[in-house]
């Protein structure tokens, strides 16, 4: 079949790239639309700050009859594409139908455009903006995603692979019971032990202001990351702003839990309610009878899941058992107060960080789905080495 791509410059080609995932996933009961406005924020250089610093378009691939059977983005983030040897460019946002032709035209056309840009690599799927959201190809765990999370057809898989892309990292859920008996004696002793040191302190978000909250996350999350081992680089107070304006309506106060030593911020353990139970009742949208839907099925019949999203400690205090005592001081506040979680989400964990999947051990919780962030590489002579291998040949 003959194919077109086309990039999307107006209103009408927006809205085909936002909806194309309803016809692709309407007989797929473990999808689950995202809301419109989480999509469409992504592509607006009013609210997304990454536009500051970086450059992305869109593309729709139509068949001969004109129909959107395809979607693709690309984009540079140009405080992130130079942190390798070789320049990385990034694509996202990808859905097809069916068929290896039209996946890889998608793939060609991103491929093309960052070649322009003088891009070497480009790496996928993922998002124009943090890591929490919209990031790798689901390969294991086909059932309903987290919030945020991408919820993608099995058959992407071989169409990346195929193509040439190469495994970089893997992302894990885990599930774990909101119940202290889940704790390994472990976690319990490493955490009684730093918090008899009173320099150590855990505090929640119920403790804070919003703005020493802010002030809090920020400074940890730019000594929390390596940056030249996995290509994060670091936040600037006007993300911190845009992400908390984010979970103000859905924040729980005693689901952040923040770290501290003499006073100072180490550490960090962002949580929000499981919203993905709600927002499958809401068709993409969170106005008129959305928000009554969204309100009853927040307040009324909640899905008892929490959801992690981000766990940051400061390398140099990595290690001394902060991280298990923002867990269990988390876990031991949920079960005391009688909270209404049973279950704990926690999102984001990558194979190139050993130690916090050690943790996940000990706090009894379990993989539930499997996430590849790929890499495709546009020279031979370049050499390829996934993430967690270039934390080794640093260290």
């Amino acid at each position: 079949m003959k194919y077109t791509i086309e990039e999307v410059l107006n209103e009408k080609q927006a809205k085909e790239f936002l909806v194309l995932p309803v016809a692709l996933y309407k007989d797929d009961k473990n999808w689950v639309r995202p809301l419109d406005s989480d999509i469409t924020k992504v592509f607006d250089k009013d609210k997304n700050p990454f536009f500051k610093h970086g450059e992305c378009t869109r593309w729709l691939l139509r068949d001969e009859s004109g129909k959107c059977v395809g979607r693709v983005a690309s984009f540079i983030d140009e405080d992130t594409c130079r942190l390798d040897s070789y320049t990385v460019g990034g694509m996202g946002f990808f859905e097809c139908i069916n068929d290896q032709e039209a996946a890889f035209m998608l793939f060609d056309r991103c491929r093309a455009w960052l070649e322009e840009r003088g891009m070497e690599a480009m790496e996928g799927p993922e998002n124009f903006g943090e890591r929490n959201e919209w990031w790798g190809l689901l390969v294991d765990g086909f059932k309903p995603p987290v919030f945020q999370m991408p919820y993608t057809h099995p058959y992407y898989v071989p169409f990346f692979e195929n193509y040439g892309f190469r495994d970089y990292f893997k992302q894990y859920i885990y599930r774990t019971p909101m119940v202290m008996e889940s704790l390994s004696e472990v976690v319990i002793w490493k955490s009684e032990r730093l918090l008899k040191n009173g320099d150590y302190r855990i505090i929640s978000y119920r403790e804070m202001t919003p703005e020493q909250a802010k002030s809090s996350f920020l400074t940890i999350y730019n000594k929390a990351w390596n940056m030249d081992v996995h290509g994060v680089a670091g936040m600037e107070k006007e993300q911190v702003d845009v992400l908390f304006k984010t979970l103000k309506p859905v924040l729980d106060p005693d689901l952040l839990y923040f770290a501290h030593y003499k006073g100072e911020p180490i550490g960090f353990f962002i949580t929000i309610p499981e919203l993905n139970y709600i927002v499958k009742h809401v068709n993409g949208k969170i106005s008129g009878l959305g928000i009554l839907k969204f309100l009853y099925y927040r307040y009324l019949k909640p899905g008892r899941v929490a959801l992690g999203l981000i766990f940051g400690v400061a390398a140099e205090y990595q290690g001394r058992g902060v991280e298990a005592a923002m867990i269990y001081a988390f876990c031991k506040r949920m079960i005391e107060d009688k909270k209404r979680y049973d279950w704990l989400d926690l999102s984001w964990v990558g194979d190139f960080n050993p130690q916090m999947m050690h943790l996940m051990h000990y706090i009894g919780a379990k993989q539930s789905q499997t996430y590849i962030t790929y890499r495709k590489l546009f020279r031979d002579d370049i050499e390829f080495h996934r993430s967690a291998d270039k934390k080794q040949m640093k260290s």
